[in-house]
C-alpha cells in the first residue's frame, strides 16, 4: 500500500477529483433536508455530525470487519499541523468530525481553518482560513468539532463566535453572522446542525459567566429564526431556581450548549445537552436548582420553545457539564434518549416527554453523589468551605468528557469512552466581571490512580464487556456493521474492538493522543476509516509528552490493502 502524505500548506496535484487548485466537485448541490433525513441510508457518505441526526454514530458499511481488519493499514494523511499555524501553541487541539460527500471530504480545524480534500487521495482542494483575533477568551482550548453541509454550501463557526458559510466548491465565503458576544467571553465550538431549512448552533464560555443559549440561522442569508435561551430570566419557568432574582446569578449562570444535539422530525425537536452553572464550584452565590443547566432541553425546532427538560445534577457544584451527545433509540415500541453524563451515570428518558426510565452508574468510583434508579439526587461531598479542599470522584472532566459514545442496534449496545479520574477542589469565592473568568475553586485533577476503558453497556444498563485503558479515554467511538468499535487512546493508539466481546483485533500507533471523532465512508466501493489526531491541550491532567505522544495534528485515513 502506497501513504499519501498531504500537508495542508500546500495543494498537491494527484489528477484526482480535481486539478485546480482550489475547486471541489460540486457534490453538496443536491444535500438537502430530505437526504439528511436518510443519511443512514448511504452510509458510502457521512453527511452529518454524528451520521444521522439520532446521534448514534452507527454505519451500515461492513467491508472492513472482525475477520480482516487486521489487515488494516494506512491510506493517507494529511499534516494538518505542519505549516505553522499552531507552532508553540499548546491548547490547540484536533477535536473535529470531517464530513464526507460523494468523494469530497470537510475538514475543520482549530483557529478558523477550514480543508476541503479529496476523500480518496487526500489531495487539498481548498482551504479557508478565518481570522480570529489573537486575545479571544477560551476556556479549555481552541478547537472546533466539525460542520454542516446543504445546498452547496458549508457551514462552521469560529473561536470568536462567528457563523460562517462558504461555497462548497471554492471555499469562498458567501455570508458570515455574529452568534455570540465575544467581549463577554462567549465563544463557538460546536459544529452546526441542518434542520429543514434552518441551522442550529450554540454557544460557549460558561466559565466566564455568559448566558448560554441555542439559535437557529436561515441556511440562505444567515438571518437568525429564534434563540433560546438556556437560563430563564426573572418571570419566566424556572428562574425561581436562581435564588433572589435581584442578585442576577441567572444572568451569568452558564447552561451553554456547546455539542452537536441530536433531532427527531416525528416529535419535531432538538434535543440539546447544557452545560455547568456559573461560577462553576461555588453554590452559595446561586442557591436553587439553577435551570437549565446539566440538563437536556427539548426545543421545538420551528419556535425555539422549550417543550421539556430534564436536569441529570440540579445545583452542580462539580463542574459536570451534560452537553454530550442525547442518543435517540427505540426499545419496546416507545421512543428513548439515552445520555451517559459527566457526573457517572446513564440515564434513559421517553424522548416525547422527558420522563425518566432508569438510571445506572457506568463508572467504578462515583463518591460525590447518588442517583437512584427514580432519579432522587443526594449530593455527599462538595467544596463547602473556602479553603478547604475537597476530593471526588469523578473529577470535573467527568466520568466521560464531550466525546461521544456509539450504539449499535443490531446489539442493541452502547460503546463509551470512560475516564476513571478524580481530582481535588478547593473553593475560592471570585466577584463577576464580565470578559474574565468566573470559576469558584482551584481544582488539581489526580495524575495519579486514573484509569479509562471502553465499555459496552446495553441499553437497560447492564455491562457486557470493559477494554482497558490504563489512562481516561478522550475521543469518541465509531461503531460499525463490519461488527466492529474504533476508538483512540490518548497515548496515540487507534484500536478496533470486536463489538460483541470487546476482544482487541487491531491497532496502528499514530504518534499524538486522540482527542476528536473518528469517522468511515467508501469511494468507488472501498471502505475508509478517518480519524483526526492531535492532542495539543489539556485534559484530566495528563500531559501528552508523559504518554510519549507528540503534539502534531493530523487527519490518518485507513483502509484495506487493494
Amino acid at each position: 500500500m502506497t501513504i499519501e502524505y498531504v500537508d495542508a500548506g500546500e495543494a498537491i496535484d494527484h489528477g484526482a477529483l480535481s486539478a485546480v487548485s482550489g475547486t471541489a466537485p460540486a457534490v453538496t448541490d443536491n444535500i438537502d433536508y430530505d437526504r439528511i433525513l436518510n443519511a443512514r441510508s448511504e452510509s458510502h457518505n457521512w453527511i452529518t455530525y454524528y451520521g444521522d441526526y439520532d446521534g448514534k454514530r452507527f454505519s451500515l458499511l461492513d467491508q472492513i470487519n472482525t475477520e480482516n481488519v487486521k489487515r488494516l493499514g494506512p491510506a493517507w494523511i494529511f499534516q494538518a499541523g505542519t505549516s505553522g499555524q499552531i507552532a508553540g501553541a499548546s491548547t490547540y487541539a484536533f477535536e473535529t468530525c470531517p464530513l464526507v460527500v460523494d468523494g469530497v471530504m470537510y475538514v475543520t480545524g482549530w483557529d478558523g481553518w477550514f480543508w476541503a480534500l479529496d476523500a480518496k487521495t487526500g489531495e487539498q482542494l481548498w482551504r479557508y482560513k478565518h481570522a480570529v483575533p489573537f486575545d479571544v477568551s477560551l476556556c479549555c482550548g481552541n478547537v472546533n468539532r466539525g460542520c454542516a453541509v446543504a445546498n452547496g454550501k458549508v457551514y462552521f463557526v469560529t473561536p470568536n463566535a462567528h457563523l460562517l458559510a462558504l461555497d462548497a466548491t471554492t471555499g469562498k465565503k458567501v455570508w458570515e453572522k455574529t452568534i455570540g458576544d465575544v467581549r463577554a467571553g462567549e465563544s463557538a465550538s460546536l459544529a452546526p446542525l441542518v434542520v429543514k431549512d434552518t441551522l442550529i448552533t450554540g454557544s460557549a464560555g460558561g466559565e466566564f459567566g455568559v448566558r448560554g443559549h441555542i439559535d437557529c440561522w436561515d441556511l440562505e442569508t444567515g438571518e437568525q429564526r429564534w434563540r433560546c435561551y438556556t437560563v430563564p430570566k426573572p418571570g419566566e419557568p424556572g428562574s425561581e431556581t436562581w435564588g433572589d432574582a435581584e442578585a442576577n446569578a441567572w444572568a451569568r449562570g452558564g447552561a451553554n450548549h456547546w455539542v452537536t444535539g441530536t433531532y427527531d422530525p416525528d416529535t419535531n425537536l432538538y434535543y440539546a445537552g447544557t452545560g455547568n452553572p456559573a461560577p462553576d464550584f461555588d453554590g452559595e452565590v446561586r442557591p436553587g436548582d439553577n435551570l437549565y443547566t446539566d440538563s437536556v432541553v427539548a426545543v421545538n425546532v420551528d419556535t425555539g420553545k422549550i417543550v421539556w427538560h430534564y436536569q441529570f445534577t440540579p445545583h452542580d457544584l462539580w463542574d459536570y457539564d451534560s452537553t454530550m451527545e442525547m442518543t435517540l433509540f427505540e426499545r419496546d415500541g416507545k421512543k428513548l434518549l439515552g445520555h451517559f453524563d459527566k457526573n457517572g451515570y446513564f440515564f434513559v428518558l421517553d424522548r416525547t416527554n422527558g420522563e425518566l426510565q432508569h438510571v445506572t452508574p457506568f463508572v467504578d468510583r462515583i463518591d460525590w453523589g447518588t442517583i437512584t434508579r427514580d432519579g432522587k439526587v443526594t449530593p455527599r461531598k462538595y467544596p463547602d468551605k473556602e479553603g478547604e479542599p475537597v476530593h471526588f470522584y469523578p473529577g470535573p472532566a467527568g466520568a466521560k468528557e464531550w466525546t461521544h459514545a456509539a450504539y449499535n442496534p443490531n446489539r442493541d449496545l452502547f460503546y463509551v469512552p470512560v475516564a476513571d479520574v478524580g481530582a481535588t477542589a478547593t473553593r475560592r469565592r471570585r466577584e463577576f466581571k464580565e470578559g474574565q473568568p468566573y470559576w469558584g475553586a482551584a481544582v488539581q485533577v489526580d495524575i495519579d490512580n486514573m484509569a479509562g476503558s471502553v465499555s459496552a453497556f446495553d441499553s437497560h444498563g447492564v455491562e457486557k464487556w470493559r477494554w482497558r485503558n490504563p489512562h481516561p479515554m478522550a475521543s469518541s467511538v465509531l461503531a460499525t456493521a463490519g461488527d466492529l468499535v474504533f476508538a483512540g487512546t490518548p497515548a496515540g493508539e487507534f484500536i478496533a474492538l470486536n463489538a460483541q466481546t470487546g476482544e482487541e483485533l487491531w491497532k496502528f500507533q499514530c504518534g499524538s493522543g486522540h482527542h476528536g471523532s473518528p469517522m468511515t465512508y467508501s469511494v468507488d466501493g472501498k471502505q475508509y476509516v478517518a480519524v483526526p489526531v492531535g492532542w495539543g491541550g489539556w485534559l484530566e491532567g495528563i500531559i501528552p509528552g508523559m504518554l510519549g505522544a507528540g503534539h502534531g495534528s493530523a487527519l490518518i485515513v485507513f483502509a484495506l490493502p487493494d
